[in-house]
C-alpha cells in the first residue's frame, strides 16, 4: 500500500465526516462547537450536512474520495494510479472552491446562478476544519500524482512542497489581489461597467499635466514616476559612490559605514520622515538655527517633492550600497590595472572599463529605487503635502470620504503597470 496516499486520504475522509465543514463563529481555536456537534447545522461535518440538512451540493466532494482507496496497493509509477489521484485531486479542489464561492451566507453568490436554478433557500458560511483538510488532501493527492508521472525525479517531497508554496501564494497573495482589481471594472453594486473603469482610468486627476502649462498640480501618475526615477537614479548613484568608497579606497571606518546602512532598512517607514520634520520643518532644530545664526526664514520647503525625496533618499540608498558592493567587489582589478598599464588616466578607466562592467549592477540598484520610492507610504504619507502620488492616493480612496473602490483598484493597476514596466 502507498502510505503516503493512504494518509492523505485518511486525512480528506476526516476533513469531510468528522469535522465541522463551516467556519466556527467563536473562532478558529475555538471548540465550543462540541456541544451542538455532529447534528448543529452550523456544526456539522460536510456529510451530515448532505444527509441531515438536504446540503446536497457537498456530496460530489465525498464522492472524490471513493476512488483513490482502489490504487493505494498499485505502484507509485503505474498509470492509474497518478490517473485516479490526479483526477480525484482536480475534481475535489475544483469543486470544493466552486461550491464555496457559489452559495454564501445569503444563497446563491452571482444572480445568473439564481436565475439558472431558482432561489435557493439554504445558505452556508465559509470553510472551516474539515473544508481545509480535505483541500489538503486533494493538493497532496494531486501533487503525489505529479511525481507519479515522473516530475522532479517523482520525488514526492518536493513536488509536495512545491504545491503547498503555489497553493498558499495563489491563496493569500493571487486571490485577494484578483479580487480587488476586479473591482476596477464594477460598479458601487458590483456590476461589470467597462465604461466606468475606462473613465476613472483616464481621468485628469492620474494623467493630468496642467503642471506643464498652469500653476497646477500633475496627475498622481506623472507625480509617482517622477518621484521614483529620480530616487532610483539618485539611490543608485549614492549606492556606488559609497561602494567605491568601501571596497577601492583607504577609508578607515568601513565597519561603521556598513552598520550605517543597516539602520534605515531596520527602522520603521514613519521614523525618517519625522526626523525630517523635526530637523527641517518650520520649528525644526536646523531651521530655528539658520534663522538665528543667519537670518534665513523658516518654510515648508521639505513638503511635496522636495522633502520625499529627501526622506527616501536617506532610506533607500542603504538598499542600492549593498546591491552595489557585490557588484564592486565582483570586478575584477586586473582589467582595471591592465588600462592604466596602457596610460589611461583614472576617469578614463572608470567611465571605459569600471562602468560598463558595473551596468547590470546599477539597473538592479535603479530598479529596486524604483519600485520602493513609489510603492512606499509612510514618507509621502508625512511630508507629501499637496504632492499626491498613487500609494497614498491608493489609502485614500479607500478609507477617506470617497470611499471608492473601483477608483483605488485603477490606482493600484497603474502603480503595477509601472513595476512591471520596470521589470522589464
Amino acid at each position: 500500500m502507498n502510505r503516503t496516499a493512504a494518509l492523505w486520504l485518511a486525512v480528506g475522509w476526516i476533513g469531510f465526516a468528522v469535522l465541522p465543514w463551516h467556519a466556527i463563529d467563536d473562532g478558529f481555536w475555538s471548540f465550543a462547537w462540541l456541544d451542538g456537534y455532529p447534528t448543529d447545522i452550523d456544526y456539522a461535518p460536510a456529510i451530515a450536512q448532505v444527509f441531515l440538512h438536504g446540503r446536497a451540493w457537498l456530496l460530489p466532494v465525498g464522492l472524490a474520495l471513493i476512488a483513490p482507496p482502489f490504487v493505494l496497493w498499485r505502484g507509485a509509477t503505474d498509470r492509474r494510479f497518478a490517473d485516479v489521484l490526479c483526477a480525484a485531486g482536480v475534481f475535489g479542489i475544483a469543486y470544493s472552491l466552486l461550491q464555496g464561492f457559489a452559495i454564501g451566507i445569503g444563497g446563491w453568490e452571482y444572480g445568473f446562478l439564481e436565475t439558472a436554478f431558482g432561489p435557493l433557500a439554504d445558505r452556508q458560511f465559509g470553510m472551516g476544519y474539515g473544508a481545509l483538510l480535505c483541500l489538503g488532501a486533494f493538493l497532496f493527492m494531486l501533487t503525489q500524482s505529479i511525481a507519479a508521472r515522473g516530475a522532479v525525479k517523482g520525488d514526492v517531497f518536493v513536488v509536495g512542497s512545491i504545491g503547498l508554496v503555489v497553493a498558499l501564494v495563489a491563496a493569500f497573495i493571487a486571490f485577494p489581489v484578483a479580487r480587488i482589481l476586479i473591482s476596477a471594472v464594477q460598479d458601487n453594486d458590483d456590476n461589470f461597467a467597462p465604461a466606468l473603469f475606462l473613465d476613472k482610468f483616464f481621468s485628469t486627476k492620474i494623467w493630468g499635466i496642467d503642471c506643464l502649462s498652469a500653476n497646477l498640480g500633475c496627475g498622481v501618475a506623472w507625480n509617482s514616476l517622477v518621484m521614483g526615477i529620480l530616487v532610483g537614479a539618485g539611490t543608485a548613484t549614492l549606492g556606488l559612490a559609497f561602494a567605491l568608497l568601501a571596497t577601492r579606497t583607504g577609508f578607515r571606518a568601513k565597519k561603521l559605514l556598513r552598520v550605517l546602512t543597516v539602520l534605515p532598512i531596520v527602522t520603521p517607514p514613519f521614523v525618517i520622515g519625522l526626523a525630517i520634520i523635526l530637523l527641517f520643518g518650520r520649528s525644526g532644530a536646523v531651521s530655528t538655527f539658520l534663522d538665528w545664526s543667519m537670518g534665513i526664514e523658516p518654510s515648508r520647503w521639505i513638503y511635496g517633492l522636495p522633502g520625499i525625496f529627501f526622506a527616501q533618499m536617506l532610506a533607500f540608498t542603504p538598499i542600492a550600497f549593498l546591491v552595489m558592493i557585490g557588484v564592486v567587489e565582483g570586478v575584477s582589478p586586473s582589467m582595471e590595472e591592465a588600462a592604466l598599464t596602457l596610460r589611461a588616466d583614472n576617469w578614463y578607466t572608470f567611465t571605459t572599463v569600471t562602468l560598463p562592467l558595473m551596468r547590470p549592477g546599477l539597473a538592479n540598484a535603479f530598479l529596486i529605487g524604483f519600485i520602493e520610492s513609489i510603492a512606499d507610504f509612510g514618507n509621502p504619507m508625512v511630508l507629501g503635502g499637496d504632492y499626491d502620488v498613487l500609494s497614498t492616493e491608493i489609502f485614500f480612496a479607500i478609507v477617506g470620504a470617497q470611499n471608492d473602490q473601483g477608483r483605488a483598484a485603477v490606482l493600484a493597476l497603474v502603480l503595477l503597470s509601472f513595476t512591471l514596466s520596470a521589470f522589464y
